[in-house]
């Protein structure tokens, strides 16, 4: 199994870039915290005030009014930063799940090629899912609980400077045992975060083939990958469990031992006359406001470092250029009567150093019909692929009509390529919206007539919805050939000027082969330049022009009647497919 390899851990520094268009509603947030942490510090010295007023019997009616009072503003003004606090966390999720997904759309292919789309998925969900701990749980919560502590600490030092030393020596004893762990659960978090993106991987994997893996017999053994996966995610979070449950008792024990110190100490004092009553149950309430922020503080931080470390992958993707990344910002200018498509010198290597195509030259003349042929790993689909710019030449260069394609933005580049891939994909929807996908102002008679261009009227007729009817996921709900046809007809309704076509009839019958053969002489008779891939010989034998590739070199180039002669591969081809 592909395993995904954590990255180091961000800091709070790393939180800003995506907290900063909330600044605003962090502010208020900020501001009803205080408000809110005053309120809870002054009902302790008013209970104490009311306490002492009932035991000399002093008035006691305008100190119970304005303690409801303050209690009443202090749960009103934290309904409010509650909301706030929620509704800032939820457009923190938003904007960074927008960011994430408009920076994996735009990730070079090669990332794609490298990476799950699984593990890329669970980014986007689960990973930015956590990240709202951070805001929720995380940062204000630490930082409304820091403001209590140290008010309480403030007020009980007022109170009993001596219980306050007892107290703090307890809290102290936990606060290490907190600290210690911190960065272990952060570890942690990030590697379950990992494991949870392989598992989420193989089930996309296993999903996604389905079909091949039924018919394949090896259900069992894509259940027992899923299997395994999650059960290495269980064990990661297990062991965080464990850090986590040993971190909870170091704070209650800290708490508890607290109180039972105060309360005994403090009984004590009150006995030898040096505080009253009314003190010491303004001390415990404060200790309430000192222990119980702390043991959230410990909670908090324990959740801050579980979306420090969902940011950690939220990052590794976040970081990677888009594929625009250093590109030109305006195109060169066509240069008038050049070729419509020319390869230079080109090669170019996997990333694996495995060399693909050594020195490939040919020229494409405008208006005209070039067939790419050779035996399967010559390197043709490739060819394709370095004209679209999904990747960039090692060497040597493509040229579209004159202009380096690096030269070209690639906006302008692929508009004016139309392209169709050998297993051409539906996209999850309806026809309509898989035709319009280059063109979506086309109207519904344009999609209609390419429907019918390339012998697609029956799918509009035999649908109650017509160009609403879905295709299924995968276009799951059509034949391989009704897909092939559905990409070349959402192709030619953009009206590229040059397209390419990687195999488009491999999964066609003789009948409509010859139907899209038809729709593809009227593309050609539109001043159209095509660019064809094919295995079966018998549909570009009237190209205007064939190139023969074989292990990543041109072997031959001609028309068919030239190659028979010239080029043996050519000739052992066209004899294997019973066209001699």
């Amino acid at each position: 199994m592909l395993r995904s390899r954590p990255s180091t851990d961000p800091g709070l520094r790393s939180l800003w870039p995506y907290l900063r268009e909330h600044r605003a509603s962090m502010i208020a947030v900020a501001v009803l915290s205080l408000v809110t942490a005053g309120t809870a510090l002054a009902q302790p010295l008013l209970v104490g005030q009311v306490i002492t007023a009932v035991q000399e019997s002093g008035p006691v009616a305008g100190t119970a009014a304005l303690l409801v009072a303050v209690l009443l503003v202090g749960a009103a003004i934290s309904a409010v930063q509650s909301f706030l606090l929620q509704r800032t966390a939820e457009g923190l999720v938003l904007s960074t799940r927008r960011t994430l997904a408009e920076r994996l759309l735009r990730l070079p292919v090669t990332e794609y090629d490298a990476r799950r789309t699984g593990d890329l998925m669970s980014r986007v969900g689960a990973d930015t899912t956590l990240l709202r701990a951070v805001v929720t749980s995380g940062l204000f919560e630490i930082a409304s609980s820091l403001i209590l502590v140290a008010g309480a600490a403030v007020a009980m030092a007022l109170v009993d400077a001596v219980l306050l030393g007892v107290t703090l020596l307890a809290v102290a004893l936990g606060a290490v045992v907190i600290g210690l762990a911190s960065r272990r659960i952060r570890a942690l978090s990030l590697l379950t975060q990992v494991r949870v993106g392989e598992m989420t991987a193989a089930v996309e994997r296993a999903l996604s083939t389905v079909r091949t893996i039924r018919a394949s017999g090896a259900t069992e053994r894509e259940v027992g990958g899923v299997v395994v996966a999650a059960g290495e995610a269980y064990t990661v979070g297990v062991r965080m469990a464990r850090l986590e449950a040993f971190v909870a008792p170091a704070a209650t024990i800290a708490t508890q031992g607290s109180f039972i110190a105060v309360l005994g100490l403090g009984g004590a004092r009150v006995a030898a006359g040096v505080l009253t009553v009314g003190e010491l149950v303004s001390f415990v309430l404060y200790l309430f406001l000192l222990v119980l922020p702390l043991a959230r503080l410990a909670q908090s931080w324990t959740q801050l470092q579980t979306g420090l470390g969902a940011l950690a992958r939220i990052e590794e993707v976040a970081v990677l250029p888009a594929e625009e990344a250093g590109d030109v910002t305006t195109s060169a200018a066509p240069v008038r009567d050049a070729p419509a498509l020319e390869l230079r010198g080109v090669d170019f290597s996997h990333a694996d150093g495995t060399a693909v195509l050594r020195g490939v030259g040919f020229t494409v003349p405008r208006g005209t019909r070039t067939a790419l042929v050779g035996p399967s790993g010559a390197g043709k689909s490739t060819v394709l692929a370095l004209v679209e710019r999904f990747y960039d030449v090692d060497g040597g260069a493509v040229l579209v009509d004159g202009v380096d394609v690096r030269e070209w933005t690639r906006t302008d580049l692929r508009a004016r390529l139309g392209y169709v891939e050998q297993d051409s994909p539906a996209l999850a929807g309806t026809l309509r919206e898989n035709l319009t996908l280059s063109v979506p102002d086309a109207t519904q008679e344009q999609q209609l007539a390419m429907l019918a261009a390339v012998n697609l009227s029956g799918l509009v007729k035999r649908a109650d919805l017509g160009l609403d009817a879905p295709v299924g996921e995968g276009g799951v709900l059509l034949s391989g050939g009704e897909r092939q046809r559905l990409a070349i007809a959402r192709t030619l309704l953009a009206e590229p000027s040059l397209m390419l076509l990687d195999e488009p009839t491999a999964s066609l019958d003789a009948r409509n082969e010859q139907a899209l053969k038809d729709a593809i002489d009227v593309a050609a008779a539109a001043d159209r330049t095509l660019l064809i891939v094919a295995h079966r010989l018998s549909t570009v034998i009237d190209a205007d022009q064939i190139v023969v590739l074989d292990e990543g070199k041109v072997v031959g180039t001609g028309t068919h009647e030239e190659l028979l002669v010239t080029s043996p591969l050519y000739a052992e081809l066209a004899r294997s497919q019973l066209l001699v």
